[in-house]
Formats: C-alpha cells, structure tokens, sequence
C-alpha cells in the first residue's frame, strides 16, 4: 500500500535514460579522460542522491519530465508506489559514488566497473521496464520477516 501518491511510471524510465546516457559518456571518456568521467559520475552521483532522499520525481531529470516530457503525453494508465524506485537510487547512489572515486583517483578500471553495473541498470529499466533496484527493494519485502500482529 502506497503511503505517498503514486508516481508516474514513465518518469523513472526516462530518468534512467538520461542515467545511461551519462554513464555511457563517462565510459566513452574514461580512460581518455577520467576526470571528466569522474564529473560526469559525480553529477550522476548528487542526482541519485536527491532521489534517494526525496524521491526520484524531485530529480532534475524528473522535474524535466514533469515539467516538459509529461505534458505531451497522454495520462499514464496507472501510478506506481514510489518507494521501489526510491530504493533505486539510492543503490544508484553506491555504484555511482564508487565509479567517480575510481575514475577520480586514477583506479580507472574501478570506475569503468561500477559505471558499467550502472549502466547496465539504466538500460534494463529504460528499455524494457526492468528496474534491478525496484526488484531487489520488493524482494526484500518478501523476505522480510513479518511483523506480528498485536493482539491480546
């Protein structure tokens, strides 16, 4: 049960497309260039991190969708519960903030790893709808031990 309004579906995924995007220019750069993959990661970085703590409709790429994307669509058929993707970012977080510490410290081959997972990530959810995030936050529901009920 969603305690906070659902969220629009479509913005994660066109966040995640942005995120792909990013990621793969960091990837592009990097051995080239690893200080700009290291910006690039680190902005990626502060964008998860909003996510993570405000949700991922308060992202810039998600005031980008709600402000200018959305309005040319029409209604979604559904929202969703925004937490799963809210646990996304923060997961984007980890990944992202470990590729810009590679690529920011010359561990390169670091950075090019947490930016490929990441990449990896952005295009599942962006292509086809498959948010790892998402999937590991609901299968930790299910795994966690049910809270008893009180009852006397």
């Amino acid at each position: 049960m969603m305690s906070t309004p659902g969220i629009d579906p479509r913005g994660p995924r066109f966040t995640a497309a942005v995120t792909f995007v990013i990621f793969a220019v960091a990837l592009l750069l990097s051995d080239a260039r690893p200080g700009v993959a290291a910006v690039l990661t680190g902005v990626q970085a502060v964008f998860f991190a909003i996510g993570a703590g405000l949700g991922v409709q308060k992202t810039p790429t998600g005031v980008l969708f709600r402000s200018v994307v959305r309005p040319r669509l029409t209604p979604p058929d559904h929202l969703e519960d925004p937490a799963p993707p809210r646990f996304a970012q923060a997961v984007g977080l980890v990944f992202a903030v470990v590729a810009t510490i590679g690529f920011a410290t010359g561990a390169v081959l670091l950075g090019q790893v947490f930016a490929g997972f990441a990449i990896v990530a952005a295009f599942l959810n962006a292509v086809f709808a498959f948010c790892l995030g998402c999937e590991m936050y609901l299968l930790g529901l299910r795994l966690s031990p049910k809270s008893p009920t009180s009852g006397g």
